[in-house]
């Protein structure tokens, strides 16, 4: 789950993780009261979508009209504000089809001296999270990974201790950082490696770092993902989700349990077990095909799950056939194909359905489907059925 830098950086600043003061406006007016409210001569107009390189992005209405303003008065407030709410922005991220901004954060300035960059990630191989930093702040990681990897560096940490001061030593003097502004960083890196556990992040992203003109470390920026399989844990952080930065059948997948990623394709999957939802999608692209997307319905699907992933799957205009390859372990292949039949009766099908099942009372439930009213091509195995798909939908 995504959320947006004015969240972050409450998070940040219950935490004990610096920032700057700062206040959320949905329309010009309340801008321009933040800026009041500051009462600081510089103030930095901010679009808040869930997409990185804002600084650099421009609104399609205006080729003129930057994702990040530095305002030196409420009138230049003002027009940064009507110029970004309301408008669509495109970022490297974003893609031509950019995000429409609907509120901006207003943040006071600051006398910056230095800007680095600092991102926190699991490393799956170590099996640890992993510190990088850079002198690069304020350009896309991807660029400096390609371009000029020397200048990232790493320390992994244990979850359970957190990062120790050795480590930021050893990364202060790799970055240049002395005298008070290594005092800061000691207590900045231990507090947001802190942050990025206690909160289960996935990924905690600072660009640029500042280094301020009187030696403070200070968070400039705040793009969290936190791990969605952990949210039960931090009931708390659910209502700060916006919907509307959401792929519309995302976020509806999303209410009903369903794990579903949007993709280009045009056959559409409903599988259960996400090892088996990605080979797939794999053996899809073997044969030929593209598919339009990623839908694990879990190990104990029901009826009124397989119907509301069909009619997700059926709503993308570019679905031109399903393929449900299924292994009924806790849930039986009678159960399957029951919702399989259910969800046919409410949905309706208007495109080739290849269906392959296998597991327990596998016989069962394909004898279900083939005496059922509904016109399904059945498949003996996982081969069979990518190839059937894709000779279906061509």
């Amino acid at each position: 789950m995504k959320i947006h830098e004015y969240q972050g950086k409450q998070l940040f600043r219950q935490a004990g993780v610096p920032v700057l003061d700062g206040v959320m406006a949905k329309t010009a007016d309340d801008a321009v009261a933040a800026y009041d409210k500051l009462g600081n001569k510089i103030a930095v107009v901010k679009s808040q979508i869930h997409a990185g390189g804002r600084g650099k992005g421009t609104t399609k209405e205006n080729p003129d009209q930057r994702g990040v303003v530095v305002c030196k008065n409420a009138d230049e407030v003002r027009a940064a504000a009507e110029g970004l709410i309301g408008k669509t922005l495109v970022t490297i991220q974003t893609g031509e089809e950019g995000k429409e901004v609907h509120q901006v954060y207003v943040e006071a300035g600051c006398d910056i001296a230095r800007e680095l960059y600092l991102g926190i990630v699991v490393d799956r191989a170590a099996m640890k999270p992993v510190l990088m930093v850079s002198t690069e702040g304020g350009v896309e990681i991807e660029t400096v990974a390609e371009e000029t990897p020397e200048l990232i560096f790493k320390e992994h940490f244990d979850p359970a201790v957190g990062l120790e001061g050795f480590q930021v030593r050893k990364l202060c003097k790799k970055l240049g950082i002395t005298g008070a502004a290594a005092k800061a960083a000691a207590k900045f890196m231990p507090a947001i490696c802190r942050f990025f556990v206690d909160f289960d992040c996935s990924m905690c992203e600072i660009n640029p770092l500042v280094i301020t003109g009187d030696d403070q470390v200070i968070a400039l920026d705040a793009k969290i993902e936190f791990d969605s399989n952990a949210l039960y844990r931090h009931p708390d952080l659910l209502p700060l989700r916006d919907e509307t930065e959401d792929e519309p059948s995302e976020a509806r997948a999303s209410r009903s349990g369903l794990s579903f990623v949007k993709l280009e394709g045009n056959i559409g999957c409903l599988v259960n077990g996400a090892g088996l939802a990605m080979s797939t999608m794999d053996i899809i692209k073997y044969h030929g095909g593209q598919p339009a997307n990623f839908l694990d319905v879990g190990g104990g699907a029901n009826a009124e799950q397989v119907t509301e992933a069909f009619q997700i799957l059926l709503g993308d205009p570019n679905c031109k056939g399903v393929l449900v390859n299924i292994f009924g372990g806790i849930a039986r292949c009678t159960t399957i194909a029951a919702a399989i039949i259910e969800a046919g009766k409410t949905v309706g099908f208007e495109v080739p359905l290849v269906v392959r099942l296998e597991g327990t009372e596998v016989e069962e439930g394909r004898k279900m489907l083939a005496e059922c009213d509904i016109d399904i091509i059945n498949a003996t195995d996982i081969t069979d059925a990518a190839k059937k798909i894709v000779a279906a939908t061509k």
